[in-house]
């Protein structure tokens, strides 16, 4: 058997690629890992996950001395060049690792690394460089990009994006949000940290649609008095217009149009799968809603799976890792003529929201969630502010809730938005 992954160095690509190199020499005959990563080293290391801890970790520490009465004196301002260096070499270090442990599995007879460009040509025949392959499976894991919408006068505009911020030396005095979801929630308090001026636009009553109404009214809470920031509930976008010096963008709520002015446009407005280059069009593969099954392979063609980012089903890192490690299970499977088994995740989120200062964790069930699920349940719930470890720590936001089935008394599930929620 051949197994051929393209996006080796990712998250998603690195964990499949472990897993199979078990098992080249005996259930594999060769392992092909292909990446064209320019340094290379995958979204989370790269432009992800890890860089923005970086600079939220500068956030976190001013925001905690600006917010303690209990100390004299003006808030240290933040050194966005030293951020960005020091972020920078920490990124470098860890895709230079990254790399490495790849590269380590070619001491294994039949596994072979490739530094180029991976297109498919045809149903499982996959170009890399001059050479042509016919694997007898495939494994996508190609990431994710950010994703900009098409809004009219959007073409005249150059946003910032996650992947600016994070890379920012210099940021404008004032800003408008367009993206209030993961990436926006993260990113905002450090720019608001750093000095710049925020209006955050907010499609719904309130963010953070996975939890309870509670959480998010109380991120809302805290963004408006602790960091200054303006949310704009229930409106949309409708255009956007360069004033030279900056940019006026247009929303509509139920009292009407209103116009933004800022300096700059964020937009935060999620990601989109990495497939541009790929050749999928002249495979049957078809991306789009459902293209991808519980099991990681592609509804078009069971031997090619998708993993990460790119299958655009949860573009979370550990989830990521655990399609890899589900794809390589289910490629063997597949080989051996056995069932493939489903990726059924129990649902575990951590977003650091708060300058990381008051992340918010869900793990499990929500009242809701339970509920549709058959189970009779009961709720406890206590707020930080009541709590005196919080108290002591100067950390009063926030507030938990457990889900208990009422019947036996077994924990469903945990909502967390407070100090040390991500540890739980």
């Amino acid at each position: 058997m051949h197994v051929l992954v393209i996006g080796a160095y990712g998250s998603a690509g690195s964990a499949a690629a472990g897993d199979l190199a078990d098992h080249v020499g005996r259930d594999i005959d060769r392992l092909t890992l292909v990446d064209d990563g320019e340094p290379g080293g995958g979204l989370c290391i790269l432009n992800g996950c890890m860089p923005s801890k970086e600079v939220l970790s500068t956030a976190a520490h001013r925001f905690q001395v600006r917010v303690d009465d209990r100390l004299d004196g003006e808030p240290p301002t933040i050194d966005l060049d030293r951020v960005v260096a020091e972020k920078n070499d920490h990124t470098e270090s860890f895709a230079a690792h990254r790399r490495e442990s790849v590269h380590e599995l070619t001491d294994i007879d039949g596994v072979e690394f490739i530094d180029d460009t991976a297109r498919f040509i045809d149903d499982r025949v996959v170009e890399v460089g001059d050479d042509r392959y016919e694997p007898d499976y495939v494994v996508i894991a190609t990431g994710s990009s950010p994703f900009v919408p098409e809004l009219p006068g959007m073409d005249g505009i150059d946003p910032m994006t996650s992947r600016d911020v994070l890379d920012a030396t210099t940021l404008p005095d004032s800003g408008v949000v367009m993206g209030f979801g993961y990436v926006g929630i993260e990113l905002v308090p450090y720019l608001a940290e750093a000095g710049v001026d925020l209006t955050v636009i907010e499609h719904d009553d309130r963010p953070i649609d996975e939890a309870d109404p509670a959480f998010g009214d109380e991120l809302m809470t805290l963004y408006r008095e602790a960091f200054d920031v303006d949310i704009l509930t229930n409106v949309y976008e409708q255009r956007i217009e360069s004033t030279g010096d900056g940019v006026r963008l247009f929303v509509e709520g139920d009292d009407g149009e209103q116009a933004i002015a800022a300096d700059e446009l964020f937009a935060f407005t999620g990601r989109q799968p990495s497939l541009d280059g790929l050749g999928l069009e002249t495979t049957a593969i078809e991306p789009g809603e459902g293209w991808v099954d519980d099991t990681m392979a592609a509804s078009d063609d069971e031997r090619v799976f998708v993993v990460g980012d790119v299958n655009d089903r949860e573009p979370i890192l550990h989830v990521a890792k655990e399609q890899g490690f589900a794809a390589a299970d289910n490629i063997l499977a597949h080989h051996a003529g056995e069932p493939m088994a489903p990726y059924d995740p129990i649902h575990h989120h951590v977003m650091f929201s708060g300058a990381s200062v008051y992340p918010f964790a869900r793990v499990g069930h929500t009242p809701a969630t339970a509920e549709a699920a058959g189970h009779e349940v009961v709720t406890a719930t206590r707020r930080a502010a009541d709590d005196g470890v919080f108290k002591v720590k100067d950390l009063p936001h926030g507030l938990a809730r457990l889900t208990v089935d009422a019947a036996d008394g077994t924990v469903l599930g945990y909502q967390g938005l407070h100090a040390h929620a991500d540890t739980m």
